[in-house]
């Protein structure tokens, strides 16, 4: 870049910065138009003769001439140098980034993947798995259909919905008895010994097996082994949080239900406007491609005729700017394909060996069929991101009024049932002074038994400290937030409709004016390219018709794929969707009333 400029400011001061090219220089400047002295703020008062240029305006002019050459000069230096030579005139151009072009379109698989199951969710891809691999052609529909199979999001809704359905079932179960079992067993030992300092007295003769001297000593040791089970019943005959608690599950599953669905939603809109943006990018691709290979041609034909002596060197020089500035905007697009690629296979959850394209053509989606207030009342009707709030709203309210039951009484039948067996062991028993204390000793003894019970229990909480009454109060101001989110969700709804319509409706009026400039800009450019090749205009013009052509396609590709993109944003306030996540997802992208 610096040597281009300064060849370019050499030639400017070869012909008027030395003494003998001066007078050349100030002929020139007195013959200028006036416009042009006027633009430097050389010219007279408007509606005053022009005069001819004085040599006081030549020598000012050339003093901004050579101030604009040192600010320049300084802008250069502030760059960083190159680390290569600049190539020479009609040297070839360096290749374009590998990681930027990535497989062939030639090489593309068309239809969905043989194989895409994605990744289980807490594995990483292996070395290897990352490179740039095969490219996989799908349609619209096949990249929705693959999105709402694959997409770990829609995925983590599936099972919220089976969360919230398995806590309704636990709730449900509260209105039927409670049945356990229960056994025990276990073994003791135990070693005891026996000492009455005053013996039974009077109360028993001598003779008499319960007597026991003064001072009677005895001892023994003693093993225990039991066991015991049965069974248990309860059953809640009065429990006024039960019923509660129980809606409370069922709004949590519909909320779920509809989370599911408007995640549907979302994920609709995110998969089109990938597909869409990658097929603009593709096109744009295609349109920089075309502006390069044709800004070459005229790059050679510029060389040639500079080579023969018909044109100078400053017209080389600007169709080289031209064409680094077009392969420059070629790897822009490169770089936002790529990318654009990369979002959509995230969308998908591909395998990390495939990378998507877009096989369908840019088709232009038809009008909106409804006006915009038909809009807005048909995304008020049923829409899942609202009945949700109003879910999570009434399971907040029944789960308050479950908290405030616990304050009333409870009833409860209960009952059980069991039996049990000990056996027990007693041995090395001795007896001294006169022995104590009893009669008979049994060395084993098995005991047997059963036993059963019945009854009624109440329960009832008299004071918490304000405990339980806090949490409801809680649960009943988190109820009214929601419906505050309710209302900012149904702003929020309205703001998108309407930026969706206005931009759908505007796009639809900017398409039409694009392809009235595109047609206009293509004759004019044919006309230019045959003027020039006739020899009748310069570059010059052939540039700036060439200029005008690509910002006309470029707007007609804009045009037509925000047409699309506003269709899908308004798809996503009124597509229906199923809130069953075992039921099928239509991959259907028009809507009808």
């Amino acid at each position: 870049m610096s040597s281009k400029l300064g060849a370019g400011w050499g030639e400017r001061e070869a012909m008027g910065g030395s003494e003998t090219g001066r007078p050349l220089a100030r002929w020139i400047l007195a013959g200028m138009v006036p416009g042009m002295v006027l633009s430097l703020g050389l010219g007279p008062v408007a509606g005053q003769p022009l005069p001819a240029a004085s040599a006081g305006d030549v020598r000012r002019l050339e003093r901004r001439w050579n101030d604009l050459d040192r600010q320049i000069r300084a802008l250069e230096e502030l760059l960083p140098g190159e680390a290569a030579p600049l190539p020479a005139d009609g040297a070839p151009r360096p290749p374009l980034p590998e990681a930027l072009l990535g497989p062939a379109e030639s090489s593309a698989i068309p239809g969905p993947p043989q194989d895409s199951v994605p990744l289980p969710p807490l594995a990483l891809p292996e070395a290897g798995n990352l490179r740039p691999g095969q490219l996989q052609a799908l349609s619209l529909e096949q990249s929705l259909a693959i999105g709402f199979a694959n997409s770990p999001g829609l995925q983590a809704r599936r099972e919220a919905v089976a969360a919230a359905l398995a806590e309704l079932q636990s709730q449900m179960g509260t209105y039927w008895p409670r049945i356990s079992a229960y056994a025990a067993g276990g073994t003791d030992q135990a070693s005891t010994s026996f000492f009455s300092p005053t013996g039974t007295g009077t109360l028993f003769a001598p003779s008499n097996p319960f007597f026991i001297p003064p001072g009677g000593r005895g001892s023994l040791n003693n093993n225990a082994n039991g066991v015991s089970g049965g069974l248990a019943l309860r059953y809640e005959l009065l429990d006024f949080a039960r019923t509660p608690k129980a809606r409370a599950a069922l709004a949590r599953l519909r909320g779920s239900r509809l989370d599911y669905a408007d995640a549907l939603r979302r994920l609709q809109l995110s998969l089109s406007e990938g597909y869409y943006q990658l097929q603009r990018a593709d096109q744009l691709v295609r349109i920089r491609e075309a502006v390069v290979r044709n800004d070459l041609l005229i790059l050679q034909d510029s060389l040639d005729l500079k080579q023969a002596g018909l044109v100078p060197r400053l017209d080389v020089l600007r169709r080289q700017a031209i064409e680094a500035e077009g392969e420059e905007q070629l790897i822009a697009a490169l770089a936002e394909r790529a990318v654009a690629r990369r979002r959509l296979a995230a969308l998908l959850n591909l395998p990390p060996q495939l990378t998507p394209t877009a096989s369908d053509p840019i088709r232009l989606q038809p009008r909106w069929p409804l006006d915009l207030e038909a809009s807005l009342l048909a995304s008020f009707r049923d829409n899942p991101e609202l009945e949700a709030l109003l879910a999570t709203r009434e399971a907040l309210l029944s789960q308050k009024d479950a908290v405030a039951a616990e304050l009333l009484p409870k009833l409860s039948l209960f009952a059980s049932a069991g039996a049990g067996a000990t056996n027990t062991n007693n041995w090395n028993v001795r007896v001294a002074d006169g022995g104590c204390c009893g009669t008979t000793v049994a060395t084993s003894l098995n005991t047997y038994g059963t036993d059963w019970s019945v009854g009624l229990a109440v329960s009832w909480l008299l004071f918490d400290a304000g405990t339980t009454r806090g949490q409801a109060r809680a649960l009943a101001r988190r109820g009214a937030a929601v419906a505050q989110q309710y209302a900012a969700q149904r702003n929020d709804i309205r703001l998108r409709i309407e930026q969706a319509f206005l931009g759908h409706e505007a796009s639809l009026a900017r398409l039409v004016a694009a392809r009235r400039g595109v047609t206009a800009s293509l004759e004019a450019f044919r006309d230019a390219r045959l003027r020039y090749q006739a020899g009748l205009s310069s570059e010059l013009d052939l540039s700036n018709t060439q200029e005008r052509l690509i910002g006309s396609l470029v707007q007609r590709l804009e045009a037509t794929v925000n047409v699309n993109i506003t269709y899908a944003q308004l798809l996503r306030e009124l597509l229906p969707m199923p809130t069953d996540p075992d039921a099928a997802v239509p991959a259907r992208l028009q809507w009808s009333p």
